[in-house]
């Protein structure tokens, strides 16, 4: 399960509030940050001290499984790390976070013959969350209260993950027993308009603040390849073209009535050039959806992948067939599909993948006209005035590629890291802005009726049964249609295409700095090699991936597989730590989320030419180091050659290289960019001599390894 907490921001201010909800129809600040959590798979059956062995599962026998859990294994959570989580949650977190967006997976793997998993299990699991989740952010004294969405301090909104349902992954057709019971466990969550929708096909969205802000949440299971009780996007009579449809016509309504949207869902839609996670067709949709409601749309959030990192959605990767609204499959076109569960080659060869398209990214030229000016050549600078609309600057050029000044050609999805310690647990917060909102109430203060009225319901607007909307139309619009169908008898398109933004209009939150626009996030994580306490060292071993086997569903034992823990259970205080935090991170520089920031960081991920003064070094020195180096000292000729050829961001402190030469002799280039962003992919779990091994080769102007 994951857990995104989102706490708003005035832009340039980062006052966090404490939340009031003890007078119900006042209006309650609204805070800076809300929190995003992942994959928890709660494992009643877990052991300390047991072994992380397949055979066992961290549920019998002896071994190195900890009292907070078996970092870097496959074995799930303990109850313990559970509770600490939200202990540490309501210590430290409650009273500055807004709603929370809860990504799914809240029951066990089915990883143990012994103890086979049932369909109480899994809901009574879910169940246990969700009073979890009532003792930090439960209102108290709300015993006479009937309204079930009045029962929490703050917004939770939900979504199904493949591991909620059983068999995992395989999810039929609504309505059906899945939908039908999690209704029942998540009734506090549902508004009440919205249920009929979830109980039919387990979608449903919440207006987190009234009236300027939803949050969707997305049955991804329909769109997922490895569901085989389903087919894609395509067909009317598919699960997965009811969804896309109803999404649709929501946030057509968003946007009519002025609000804007999260988007979030269990399965991210990953996608390289030989691998994904959605089908196809529905993938198609998706981005086409995210095109032309950019307007609407803030951002969108996943989990289910354990490693933590963002996906770009290239709206070039449209097909033509799509845009005129025909929804079938290409001729021969079989993707594979990712798998269920990442090993870490697999993750190594997704991630690779990533940054080899990453790496295909325009390039962005310097200031141009700024250099020809100081230069003070004559030539060049009528030359640049007087430029005709045939002869475009390198940046027009530039701007073009990429959608226009505000990279309108993409849109972004983040998958943030879990709870379940396949690495270490993490969750995360992110800040955004909420400059000129003025008492803005939250909807635990909304009155019912004024929540009636602006809820939308989906059976006026939708034909729920095939998945079209329904429009009315003038006589006059008829004619016209009649008309123009005499002249042209184009065949009927296979679903309705929606309009985009008004030309007038300007860039969405995505895009441009407003309202509602993502600002950073501080991803947080628990260190349970030190937290367990159960070795006399830190010293771990090297993944079994490591020598060379390539099996897809090989078992992780963990790290610490072949150690044995101290004799006497003796862990540490639990606690989470700031493993980062976007706002004041030097190496990914973002100043804000917008689409602009993550293209710029992935084209710099994707970027690299090896230099042969360029040598890797531990990354225990403080980055401030790294990146003053070059501001305060004044370089050699070949440093200067070598930061000329492929920035600051590539280059490491040679300095520091020299006097480590003899330590880390032999080793191969890496970006400093593309090394950080794939220690945090595994949440600090990976040495970076694994690291180093696994992804230091240098890749080719062409970006592959």
């Amino acid at each position: 399960m994951l857990l995104f907490f989102l706490a708003l921001a005035p832009c340039m201010a980062h006052g966090l509030m404490v939340p009031a909800a003890q007078k119900p129809l006042e209006p309650k600040p609204l805070h800076d940050e809300r929190k995003t959590q992942a994959d928890f798979h709660p494992d009643p059956f877990y052991k300390p001290y047991s072994s992380t062995e397949q055979i066992s599962a961290c549920h019998r026998g002896q071994g190195p499984a900890g009292v907070f859990g078996a970092e870097t294994s496959d074995c799930d959570s303990p109850f313990s790390l559970v509770n600490a989580t939200f202990q540490w949650i309501e210590d430290n977190l409650k009273g500055s976070i807004d709603f929370i967006i809860w990504t799914g997976d809240s029951a066990r793997h089915d990883s143990d013959e012994e103890i086979p998993r049932t369909e109480k299990q899994v809901l009574d699991l879910n169940t246990m969350l969700v009073a979890k989740f009532t003792e930090v952010f439960g209102k108290d004294h709300n015993a006479n209260d009937t309204d079930p969405m009045n029962e929490f301090v703050l917004p939770i909104v939900p979504t199904l993950g493949n591991n909620d349902i059983m068999p995992h992954n395989i999810l039929s057709p609504g309505p059906n027993r899945w939908t039908e019971k999690f209704s029942h466990v998540w009734r506090n969550f549902i508004p009440e308009s919205q249920r009929h929708s979830f109980e039919r096909g387990g979608w449903f969205f919440v207006e987190v603040i009234p009236n300027q802000l939803a949050v969707f949440s997305l049955n991804t299971l329909y769109f997922y390849g490895s569901n085989t009780a389903v087919d894609g996007c395509a067909k009317k009579s598919e699960p997965g073209y009811e969804h896309m449809e109803w999404l649709r016509v929501q946030l057509e309504f968003l946007r009519q009535r002025g609000m804007k949207a999260i988007i979030m869902g269990h399965i991210p839609p990953a996608r390289t050039e030989s691998k994904m996670s959605w089908d196809e067709t529905c993938w198609q949709k998706y981005a086409l959806w995210m095109r032309q409601y950019r307007d609407v749309v803030v951002g969108s959030l996943y989990g289910h992948m354990n490693i933590d990192h963002f996906i770009l959605q290239d709206f070039q990767d449209i097909r033509k067939k799509t845009v005129k609204g025909k929804g079938q499959r290409v001729a021969g076109m079989v993707p594979q599909s990712l798998e269920d569960d990442f090993t870490i080659q697999s993750s190594a060869e997704y991630l690779t993948a990533l940054r080899t398209g990453w790496s295909k990214i325009p390039e962005e030229p310097g200031p141009e006209r700024e250099s020809m000016l100081q230069s003070g050549n004559a030539y060049d600078i009528v030359r640049s005035l007087t430029r005709g609309k045939k002869h475009k600057s390198k940046r027009e050029k530039y701007l073009k590629k990429i959608g226009g000044e505000w990279a309108e050609r993409y849109t972004f999805s983040t998958v943030t890291p879990s709870v379940v310690p396949n690495y270490f647990p993490a969750m995360r917060v992110i800040e955004y802005n909420i400059t000129g909102i003025d008492g803005l109430r939250l909807p635990s203060q909304v009155r019912k009726n004024d929540a009636e009225e602006t809820e939308l319901n989906n059976e006026h607007d939708m034909d729920v049964t095939t998945g079209d909307s329904i429009v009315t139309e003038t006589k006059d619009s008829k004619k016209k249609r009649k008309s123009k169908h005499k002249k042209h008898r184009k065949k009927k398109p296979e679903f309705t295409i929606p309009d985009g933004p008004s030309k007038s209009s300007p860039p969405g939150p995505a895009y441009s700095p407003q309202t509602f626009t993502w600002l950073s996030y501080t991803q947080y994580y628990a260190n349970l090699t030190r937290i367990n306490n159960d070795f006399h060292d830190s010293v771990l071993a090297k993944d079994e991936d490591d020598d060379g086997m390539h099996a897809e569903k090989k078992w992780r034992k963990g790290k610490h597989r072949d150690r044995k823990p101290k004799k006497k259970l003796n862990p540490q205080s639990f606690h989470y730590e700031v493993e980062y935090d976007t706002k004041t991170d030097k190496v990914y520089g973002m100043p804000d989320l917008t689409v602009q920031s993550w293209l710029k960081l992935a084209k710099r991920i994707g970027k690299y030419k090896p230099a042969e003064e360029k040598e890797l070094f531990d990354d225990d020195d403080d980055d401030d180091d790294d990146d003053d180096f070059f501001d305060n000292e004044e370089r050699t000729d070949s440093e200067a050659k070598v930061a000329g050829s492929y920035g600051t961001d590539d280059i490491l402190d040679l300095q520091k290289c020299n006097s480590r030469r003899r330590k880390h002799h032999g080793r191969k280039a890496t970006n400093r960019v593309w090394f950080t962003f794939l220690k945090r992919a595994f949440v600090g779990t990976k040495s970076d001599e694994e690291l180093h091994e696994k992804f230091g080769d240098p890749i080719d102007e062409e970006g592959h390894q």
